[in-house]
């Protein structure tokens, strides 16, 4: 279940409503799978899966075959193995000391990043050695094993004597800019690295890199935000479904008039007579307040621009092209769906679809949509 810090409410009283569509999700991991042929396809469920609630996603994405899930913090890993008893859990941030006894308590895998972590692990494993995975660095510079920790590695390769690797992985920079020169550079290290460390799995594309083709796909791949409809491939058709829609619902219309300004500072000033709805969403729901004046909604067919800055619960429209038996208190704007999507609404934003998945707000009335057969 999703946290939340407010009970929920029936629809009809919410004043938005986020639809998650879980058969969506698991058609796009099957589509990742049919992508990937022969290569296992994991999932990465971090951030509460994407913001969708990782306790409703991991289990649907279990029973379409999925078997390795990777969570970003040790807390994450903890409350996803609630819902999977049985799957590998990866935790890609690592491990700290203190940290051995509920990564051993609840079955997790140390995603290790440098030495310091490795001779942690082996110091807890002495006696059974438990398993783990190993993180190079090949060239973003963030986790993994950096250069001069590799290198000793190279020249003493004891110091992995001992542990039971599962995984050995790296991570893509700039795998959605497909020309970048950055990709070939970080899968010729890779190779490298796995000339050096033959152990385990090799696990090295996301969600763009499996798009980057088979050089790219080796035993294992960690696609995240495609599972959850953002495009994987910039610039081109999306090939994912979408998984998320997002109605708001008007708590009030008024009438505004040239001259007039609309909201804080009065960024927004009408050039002429102007129908204005005000909905109750704001930033401390996700809707970024770098949306402000930039973005829009729909009612039925009707664009209508968002105008004004967005503040904390409120956000206005301009429904002035609207017909009026369309607009009344209670009346639905979509402001993600089928018409406005995520990649355009963080494009609204001047953002990344990850951003606005993972800033949906908790205030929301989730609504949950899964087939029996998924």
């Amino acid at each position: 279940m999703i946290d939340s810090l407010y009970p929920d409410i029936p629809e009809h009283l919410a004043g938005a409503v986020l639809r998650i569509d879980l058969d969506a999700v698991a058609t796009n991991y099957r589509t990742l799978c049919h992508r990937l042929g022969d290569v296992a396809c994991g999932a990465v469920v971090k951030a509460d899966a994407y913001g969708l609630g990782a306790e409703r996603v991991g289990p649907v994405l279990a029973r379409a075959g999925c078997q390795d899930f990777f969570v970003a913090h040790i807390n994450e890993g903890v409350r996803l193995r609630r819902a999977l008893a049985t799957a590998r859990i990866h935790v890609l941030s690592g491990l700290y000391s203190g940290a051995e006894d509920t990564f051993c308590e609840h079955n997790l895998l140390p995603v290790l990043g440098s030495l310091g972590e490795i001779a942690l692990w082996k110091n807890y494993c002495s006696t059974a050695p438990l398993p783990c995975d190993l993180h190079v660095d090949t060239g973003m510079l963030r986790l993994g094993l950096p250069t001069d920790e590799f290198r000793k590695i190279v020249d003493n390769p004891d110091l992995l004597a001992g542990l039971n690797l599962q995984l050995v992985l790296s991570h893509l920079a700039s795998a959605d800019e497909t020309a970048s020169q950055q990709n070939p550079r970080q899968l010729a290290a890779f190779k490298q690295a796995r000339a050096v460390i033959p152990a385990g799995q090799a696990s090295f594309s996301n969600s763009s890199g499996i798009f980057l083709g088979p050089d790219y796909h080796f035993d294992i791949a960690r696609p995240g935000i495609a599972l959850y409809g953002v495009n994987p491939t910039p610039g081109k058709p999306n090939p994912m479904r979408a998984t998320v829609t997002l109605n708001a619902r008007i708590v009030q219309l008024r009438d505004g008039h040239a001259g007039d300004s609309v909201g804080y500072s009065g960024t927004h000033r009408l050039d002429k007579a102007t129908r204005i709805a005000t909905v109750a969403v704001g930033y401390a729901d996700g809707v970024l307040r770098s949306l402000s004046n930039r973005s829009c909604g729909h009612i039925g067919e009707y664009r209508v621009p968002l105008i004004g800055r967005v503040s904390m619960d409120l956000i206005t429209f301009d429904v002035s092209d609207v017909p009026d038996c369309l607009l009344y208190p209670g009346q639905w704007i979509e402001m993600i769906g089928p018409r406005h999507t995520v990649d355009d609404m963080a494009n609204d934003a001047g953002t990344i679809g990850y951003e606005i998945l993972t800033s949906l707000g908790r205030r929301y009335h989730r609504v949950y949509k899964e087939s029996e057969d998924v």
